[in-house]
């Protein structure tokens, strides 16, 4: 494990939010230029962290605390009709999970759901290196899970492994494919995946709920949400 006296944050400058508009964001995030390890990963996520690439950040923004990093305790996940249904409508579906790697099939994939998804947005026509920077990192345990009918990729899962559970970092799939609804029908599958691995927790991010783009989070219960620097049922 690294030494943790030399595990410093840092805030970034103000900038607009890009989930509340008229809102400006802070970011706290692990000294990057720190060696760092998946033991470290572990730890930070407990406190709310996210990965985004190779930093680790959770919002820091002083007159707002709209942002929630949501766990799931799988052992306590019972599937609700319309889980039943999503899975029902994607049995198709062959998955396939692999190391985390640069695969140009991804990136396509990818390049496509970011332009129907963002179109006009910053993140619009992404690179391969704005799509490396975003999703790998040389020192996480990072899966990609492959949705494919018939040899067709239809969807990605982007899956980090910790000690304590997977975290659900980024879903991307076939803009045409919107009625399937694989965002979530990954979520069931990561949700799967922790039982069948043993692993206690789904971390899924953070929820928004006045963000319409980030409040579908709450349709998944009983979960937990950190809050005053503890994980708290949420209700």
């Amino acid at each position: 494990m690294n030494d943790h006296t030399r595990l410093h944050f840092y805030a970034s400058s103000p900038e607009s939010c890009g989930y509340l508009p008229d809102r400006k964001s802070i970011s706290a995030f692990a000294n990057p230029y720190m060696d760092m390890d998946i033991e470290t990963y572990d730890e930070l996520i407990q406190f709310g962290f996210r990965r985004s690439g190779a930093y680790l950040y959770r919002p820091h923004c002083p007159d707002c605390r709209e942002c929630i990093s949501l766990r799931l305790p799988v052992a306590d996940y019972r599937l609700s009709r319309n889980d039943r249904r999503c899975l029902k409508r994607n049995s198709d579906i062959q998955t396939k999970v692999m190391k985390g790697r640069f695969v140009d099939e991804h990136f396509q994939l990818y390049r496509d759901y970011i332009n129907s998804r963002h179109s006009g947005g910053s993140m619009e026509n992404p690179s391969r290196t704005d799509y490396q920077r975003f999703l790998i990192c040389d020192w996480s345990d990072t899966e990609f899970i492959e949705f494919r009918v018939d040899n067709t990729l239809l969807g990605v899962a982007v899956t980090d492994r910790t000690r304590t559970g997977l975290s659900a970092v980024y879903t991307f799939f076939d803009p045409q494919q919107q009625h399937r609804s694989l965002g979530h029908f990954a979520i069931l599958g990561q949700i799967q995946k922790c039982l069948d691995e043993d692993l206690a927790y789904l971390y899924l991010g953070y929820l928004i709920k006045d963000c319409a783009k980030m409040n579908y989070k709450a349709r998944y219960k009983p979960a937990q949400g950190f809050i005053n620097n503890m994980w708290v049922d949420m209700p």
